[in-house]
This record gives C-alpha cells, structure tokens and sequence, in this order.
C-alpha cells in the first residue's frame, strides 16, 4: 500500500483527522503533556498490537487501528494523567480485541473499553482536551469539519444522526421535567465530549453495524442508555456504557445472520 492508498483509506482519514486536531489542541493548551502521552499511548498500542498479531500469526500486520485507538484514548484522558496509567489503559484496550471476541470478531470498541476500566480501576479524570473541552467553542468548527470528513468516509451518517438527534432530544425532554443536569450537557466541556465521542468512537467500523437500518436503531439505543445514565446517575462513564451496551446488542442482532451464513455454507459444501 502507498501512502496516497493508505491516506484515503478511512483509517488513514480516521488517523490524520486525529493528528491535526491533536496540534490545533497542543498549539492551544501550549503545554506538550498532552502531546507525550499521545506518543507513549501510540506506541504501547501498536507495540502490544503487534506482539498480539505475531501470537496469532498474523503476516503482514499493520496496527493502523492500534495507533487510532493510542490518539484517542490519550486526547480523552487528562493531559495530567500519569504515563503508567497510560500504559495500562492502552494495553487493556488492545488486549479486548484479542480476548473479547465472538466468532473471530472484536466486540467491543477498543478505546471505549480500555477508558471505561481507567474509570473503574484508576477513578481518572477525563479532560477531553483533544475535542477542545476547555477552549474557546469558535474551535469546535475543527472538530466539526474533521468528523465530517471521517463519518463520510465511512459511511456512518444514519447512525451519527439518529445518535445525535436522539441524544439532544432526549436530554431537552430531561431538562424540561428537571431530571438530572441536562443543561451542562449542552456546554463545554459536555457538548465536545459527544460529538468527538459521536465521530470518532461511535462509528468504529468493526464494533458497529453497516447497513443504514441497523445503523440508525444502533445509534438510538446508545444515545437512550446514554442518557439515562447521565439523567439519574450522572458521572463519566454514560457515553461509554451506551455504546458498550450498542456493541452488545450489535452482537446479538448479528448471531442470526452468522447462523444463517453457517448453514448456507454448510449446505454449499455438502452440495
């Protein structure tokens, strides 16, 4: 693969996407913590994604998905964050995509998995800095314009719209009844959280499903269990268990199918 290939591949997009907005947050914050753990988080990733491969024996691997996973879990986690915490959370993300698996196939989103045991084993904080959670809102044209980019790439647009509907609208519903603080989900650095979160986790094209239908019933379920969580429990983890709970009933929804390819291919042998 060249490089003009592997640039228009979605995650080429997914991965120069992460780069820019990860220097606009840099240049911003004018601190490189942020940066640095990026770098350690990148190559705890791919070192632990390779070695995983090599297990498996998997020739001619490239761990593109492992330095997408790196980006996003340093640019969420505190620029604060201590870098064996960093090490750890990296490395539990990978390792789901080898140990927690149904038929060959990953089930849950890696970043998403790894960021929610940070949560239960280390309490971390989560800034968000790379989504510009603590800078001025004129810079969310950036995320904005680099989640396009990459929803379009690959082909997410029902489910990142019935996400995002769905989500506002029900946490306008919140706020009117008074359920929960719906109305610090509508600002900074909340507002940042989902649409980075909406973008760049929630369309992961291995944990989510690919035809428009179950796309946009995907993207409902996460958003309602989101908010739920956020609306009588609050805390960090509502984005997180939303698509957790999606990865799972993307996984029961597929079991008939893989069933049914099973036997197809079962009675083209035995023809």
């Amino acid at each position: 693969m060249t490089i003009k290939q592997w640039i228009k591949s979605p995650k080429g997009y997914v991965i120069v996407s992460l780069m820019i907005l990860l220097l606009i947050a840099t240049f911003d914050y004018k601190t490189s913590s942020g940066a640095i753990n990026c770098m350690i988080a990148v190559f705890v990733a791919s070192l632990t994604d390779i070695l995983c491969a090599l297990i498996k024996k998997r020739k001619n691997y490239k761990p593109f998905g492992a330095v997408i996973t790196g980006l996003i879990v340093a640019m969420i986690l505190s620029t604060n964050t201590p870098w064996y915490v960093i090490v750890i959370t990296t490395s539990i993300s990978i390792l789901s995509k080898y140990l927690l698996v149904f038929r060959r196939k990953q089930i849950f989103n890696p970043a998403v998995f790894g960021l929610l045991m940070s949560i239960i084993l280390f309490h971390m904080e989560q800034s968000w800095w790379g989504a510009f959670g603590d800078l001025p809102d004129w810079t969310t044209i950036f995320l904005l314009i680099a989640g396009y980019i990459v929803v379009n790439r690959v082909n997410k647009f029902p489910m990142l719209f019935s996400f995002l509907g769905t989500y506002f609208i029900l946490l306008t519903i919140t706020g009117f009844f008074h359920i929960g603080d719906a109305s610090d989900a509508f600002r900074s650095p909340f507002i940042n959280a989902s649409l980075f979160f909406a973008f760049f986790m929630l369309t992961d094209p291995p944990t989510s499903p690919a035809k428009d239908k179950q796309q946009v019933i995907f993207g409902v379920m996460c958003a309602l269990v989101g908010v739920m969580i956020y609306s009588y429990f609050g805390g960090l983890t509502y984005l997180f268990t939303g698509l957790i709970i999606g990865n799972l009933f993307h996984l029961f929804k597929s079991k008939p199918s893989i069933q049914r390819n099973k036997q197809r291919n079962q009675s083209v042998h035995n023809v």
